[in-house]
């Protein structure tokens, strides 16, 4: 007797698991692989397209092969605690939170066009206060690429003295105040 539900060779395939590879596990491997097997056919294809011929049939149960990528214990602990030059982020984190509002010179060549009403300002020369450094959020590394946060003041023709905050990187500015 035929079966009742028609599998491409694709799923054929996908279904019937090799001989070799029944569970997959290796403590040393960074990953491994685990298999999960055993579905009711039933669960796998509508009630209404299958036929019962009869009441007496016995219910067939297909193997599904389902490999899933674990992660073992030596990488779990390389990703929670990784070991590679993190002091020194940290001890720039550190000492960049240490000099927030000290008063910094800009020493590169550079224009910013975020100020209202106003074309564009060139910062090169411009003194400012150190605000905060912004390479950590919450605790987490972030890809700023442009961490030091500094806030400027400048005369503006017809409004007066104006406050804005400029990013910058390291190289931009330097340290005033010791």
């Amino acid at each position: 007797m035929s079966s009742p539900i028609a599998m491409s060779p694709a799923i054929v395939a996908a279904v019937r698991p090799p001989a070799s590879h029944d569970c997959l596990s290796s403590a040393t491997a960074p990953t491994s692989l685990k298999s999960c097997i055993v579905t009711p056919l039933s669960l796998l294809a509508s009630q209404s397209r299958i036929k019962h011929t009869s009441s007496t049939r016995t219910s067939r149960l297909t193997t599904i092969r389902c490999d899933v990528a674990v992660k073992s214990a030596d990488s779990v602990n390389a990703e929670a605690n990784p070991s590679s030059s993190p002091s020194s982020e940290e001890e720039i984190e550190a000492e960049a939170k240490a000099k927030i509002g000290s008063r910094v010179k800009v020493t590169a060549p550079l224009k910013v066009y975020h100020v209202n009403r106003v074309p564009e300002v060139d910062l090169e020369g411009m003194e400012g206060k150190f605000k905060d450094y912004v390479a950590v959020w919450k605790g987490k590394r972030i890809s700023a690429n442009l961490p030091y946060k500094v806030e400027f003041f400048k005369e503006i023709e017809g409004r007066g003295l104006v406050k804005f905050v400029s990013h910058l990187k390291e190289d931009e500015f330097e340290f005033i105040d010791p």
